[in-house]
C-alpha cells in the first residue's frame, strides 16, 4: 500500500483503529477521522511508533453534525492528495433515540447519512487516484429489517434499538451496492464489509447498561484484530482489483439478503439521501 492514501473513519477503537494500523504497516499514508482529538493522537502516535514513520494525519469531526462532515471534507482536500482508499467505517449504536443538530435520528445519521456525504464530497480525490476504492462497513444486522423507512427515517415512532440499527445498516448495504453503479467505468470501486460479530466500543456511550453488554459480548465474539481483517482485505488485496458491487463476510464474496442489493429501493434511498443532507 506504499505510495497510497487511505480515509478511514472511527479510527480510535475498534474495527477501525486494527484496520488503521494494518494499512500503515503496509506502507499506506492514513488519515484518520476521529472525533475525540486525544483518542485520534493516541492512534496517530502508536501508528508513527510501529512503523517509524509519519504515517498518519488526524482529521477531528463530529460525523453526527453534517456541517462539520463538510469541514472534514475540505480537510481532507486541503491536503491536496489523491484518496485511494476511503472507508466508511464509524458506526453509533443507541439504546433510546436521540436527535442530531440536523433533526435527523443519530444512528441514521452518523451510520449511513455521514458516509453518504463524504463519499459524494470526495468521489472527485478518489476518481483522481486510479483504481480507488470505496469500503462501506454493514453488518449481518441488515438481516432484520427488509426496507428503508422512508415515511420516517428519524423513527418518530415506533423506536426499538436493535431495530434502528439495523435499519441503519440495510442504508450500508443499499449506498455500497448503488455507488457500485453509479461508478461504473470511473475505476473507482464500491465494496461492503460484513466484519461478522465483533466485541468492540459500540454502544458503551449508553453507560453501565452499554460497558455490561460490552463485557458480556467479549467472551464470545470476535475481538477486534479478527474482525477486521475482511476490511483490510477489502482495501488491500490484489484480488479484488476492479471488483465492485460486492459483499464480503470472512474475506469471501458471499451473498447478503436480496433486500440489500435492491436496486429500486437503492435508487430511493439516494435520492432521499441527497435530500435530507
Amino acid at each position: 500500500m506504499r505510495g497510497k492514501t487511505c480515509v478511514v473513519t472511527g479510527a480510535t477503537s475498534g474495527i477501525g483503529e486494527q484496520t488503521a494500523y494494518a494499512l500503515a504497516s503496509l506502507g499506506a499514508d492514513l488519515i484518520l477521522v476521529c472525533r475525540n482529538r486525544d483518542k485520534g493522537r493516541r492512534v496517530t502516535e502508536r501508528i508513527r511508533l510501529a512503523t517509524g514513520e509519519d504515517r498518519a494525519r488526524l482529521i477531528v469531526g463530529d460525523l453526527a453534525d453534517l456541517a462539520q462532515v463538510r469541514m472534514i471534507a475540505a480537510a481532507v482536500r486541503a491536503l491536496d492528495c489523491p484518496v485511494h482508499v476511503l472507508v466508511n467505517n464509524a458506526g453509533v449504536f443507541n439504546l433510546s433515540r436521540r436527535l442530531t443538530v440536523d433533526g435527523h435520528e443519530e444512528m441514521f445519521a452518523v451510520n449511513h447519512l455521514a458516509h453518504f456525504l463524504l463519499t459524494t464530497e470526495l468521489l472527485d480525490l478518489l476518481q483522481e487516484a486510479g483504481g480507488a476504492r470505496v469500503v462501506t462497513l454493514g453488518s449481518g444486522a441488515h438481516m432484520l429489517v427488509k426496507s428503508i423507512n422512508f415515511s420516517d427515517v428519524t423513527f418518530e415512532d415506533g423506536f426499538s434499538a436493535l431495530k434502528v440499527y439495523s435499519h441503519s445498516k440495510l442504508a450500508n448495504c443499499l449506498f455500497g451496492h448503488t455507488l457500485a453503479y453509479r461508478l461504473q467505468g470511473t475505476g473507482v470501486t464500491s465494496n461492503v464489509v460484513d466484519p461478522g460479530e465483533v466485541s468492540t466500543n459500540l454502544g458503551t456511550q449508553n453507560g453501565w447498561i452499554g460497558w455490561g453488554l460490552k463485557h458480556v459480548l467479549s467472551l464470545t465474539l470476535q475481538n477486534p484484530v479478527k474482525g477486521a481483517r475482511t476490511s483490510i482485505y477489502a482495501c488491500a488485496s490484489h484480488d479484488l482489483d476492479g471488483v465492485s458491487g460486492v459483499y464480503l463476510r470472512n474475506s469471501k464474496i458471499t451473498n447478503p439478503r436480496a433486500w440489500a442489493v435492491d436496486d429500486v429501493m437503492g435508487k430511493k434511498l439516494w435520492e432521499h439521501s441527497e435530500e435530507l443532507i
